[in-house]
Parts: C-alpha cells; structure tokens; sequence
C-alpha cells in the first residue's frame, strides 16, 4: 500500500507565531516519518499536508480536493480536546471534498504523553513544592471537549503528584483569571500550565493573569511530534488491516 498522506488539522490563528508552529510541527512530524519509515535514504518518508478549520486556510477540503482521488489520507486532529471542530466541521469538509479515503484518527489530546510534556514545561517554569497548578484550556461550549481537557488535568496530576486545577480562557468556567486571584487571596502560588498548542491570543492572555509562571504551549515539542507519528502509525495499521480483510480469500493450492 501507498504510504497514506498525513494531514495535519489544526484550528488556525492570526498570529503568525501561532502558524509558524504549525509549519514546525509538520515539518518535525515529516523528518521522524521520513527517517524511520523509509527503507531506503532514496525514498521519501509519507506526505505530510497542514489544514485549518477556522480563521484561515487552506481548508482540509482544499486540501483533499488537491490531492489524487484514490490517494489514502490519514487525517489527524492537532486538538488538544474534542469539540465542535472535531466532531462536526471536519467531518462536514472531509464530505465536502469529495474524498472517499481518509481516516480520521483521534485528537492528539488528551494523552498521558502531552501529560509529561506538560510537567517538563512546569519545571522549566520554576514550579516549587507549594505550588498550585492550574491547567488553562481555551475552553468549548461541548461538553464532550470539557470531559477532555478534565482527563487532561487528571492526567497531569498523575505526573506532577498534586492537584491540579482546571480553568478556561474564553469558553467555560471557571476563567482562569478568577482562579488566580482566588489562589492569591488564599495566599497561594499559582503556576499555569498552558494546555495550548501554539502561541496566540489565548496564551498572550494567560501572562496577564498575575501567576507566578506561565508554561509556554506544548508547540514542537518532541513528545507533541512523537505523539503525531503514533496516531499516524496506528491509523495506518487501521487501513491497512482492513484492506486485509476486504481482499478475497484464495485457497491454497497445496491443499485439495
């Protein structure tokens, strides 16, 4: 089977911090693909495509529409939490263009690997004994996203063996400034970790809250770029074990 194409879907931004990390992580998810799936240093590793489903483009319909009909496509949500745009636009763009072979693999979030990544960000941070953490999402009107990022949380407390708290930016509560300045009339240090994955308004919003730290977005991190490559592996075992079952069974002719 043709090596799938791997499209990338994230959210989209105006910052271009925000896109250019995009580009990054594509650019690291195809280098780790391109060195270890390639049998020879002559081929080329899979194809890796960005998308956005808001703000700006191109769109994964765009982008499926420019590639060949028949060309299996692995797409995998850049999401740290599945909303809306998850399980509705791109699903709605994927029937829009008219492809008929793409996979969809889970978000990239939660996970216990963006848990670690997260607790090397608090310690790059400064985060002491005493500390209360705050885990801050942009947050979402589907509950199904807010479940998500509560794992998240969960997931982090398993890591950094304390409470963590979880607040939102601009969709949910609580806000994440409340949280702060309750922390603070309480007499508590408060470090966020920021369950972002690239810089944007969101995150420039975290930095006025008034917490001791703010951790920078999970961005290119080699454990975001890993985490990429496996739901890209395992979509690829997915497909590949289905075409499996779908060729006809030819019986052996040693055997009457």
């Amino acid at each position: 089977m043709t090596d799938p194409v791997l499209l990338l879907v994230a959210h989209g931004t105006r910052n271009p911090a925000g896109v250019e990390t995009i580009a990054r992580l594509s650019d690291a998810v195809s280098v780790v693909l391109s060195e270890s799936d390639s049998d020879s240093d002559s081929l080329p590793g899979p194809s890796v495509r960005v998308a956005f489903v808001d703000v700006l483009g191109p769109s994964p319909a765009d982008v499926l529409r420019d590639l060949p009909a028949d060309a299996p496509v692995i797409a995998v949500p850049a999401f740290l939490a599945s909303g809306y745009h998850v399980h509705a636009d791109l699903p709605r763009e994927i029937i829009e263009s008219g492809h008929r072979h793409v996979h969809v693999t889970p978000a990239i979030g939660p996970d216990p690997a963006l848990a670690r990544v997260l607790s090397e960000r608090l310690r790059e941070t400064g985060l002491r004994p005493g500390d209360r953490v705050v885990l801050a999402a942009a947050g979402s009107s589907d509950v199904r996203a807010l479940a998500d990022v509560r794992t998240a949380a969960d997931q982090l407390e398993t890591v950094v063996d304390r409470p963590v708290e979880v607040a939102y930016v601009a969709t949910g509560e609580p806000r994440v400034a409340d949280v702060v300045a309750t922390a603070h009339a309480e007499g508590d240090r408060v470090v966020i970790a920021s369950y972002l994955l690239a810089p944007g308004l969101f995150h420039t919003r975290l930095g006025a809250t008034g917490a001791a730290g703010v951790t920078e977005p999970l961005g290119v991190h080699p454990g975001v770029t890993e985490l990429v490559v496996a739901r890209y592996r395992a979509g690829v075992d997915l497909i590949s074990a289905a075409a499996a079952r779908s060729r006809p069974h030819r019986p052996d002719p040693g055997r009457d």
